[in-house]
């Protein structure tokens, strides 16, 4: 691998997954603010939408995750056309 091209601020990061609440932890370079308390550990917290435990591909579900109220503008806006 080629010296000096690689972040040097690698460390120990909680990501949580806003949608179920599922918190893990691994190594990343994501700045945060926020830290969070995980089995007596504090970590910095990165908040997530979306996880491998909410997306549906992975869980088999399908779940509509709408924050910012996109998908009923959609319906709103085609509602009327024909199928």
């Amino acid at each position: 691998m080629k010296k000096g091209i690689h972040p040097e601020t690698y460390r120990l990061v909680a990501f949580k997954d806003m949608s179920n609440d599922t918190i893990f932890v691994t190594r990343s370079c994501a700045p945060s603010k926020e830290t969070i308390e995980v089995e007596g550990v504090e970590y910095p917290l990165v908040k997530l939408e979306i996880s491998n435990t909410s997306h549906p591909f992975y869980t088999g579900k399908v779940k509509l995750v709408d924050t910012a109220g996109r998908v009923d503008m959609f319906y709103q806006r085609y509602k009327n056309r024909k199928k």
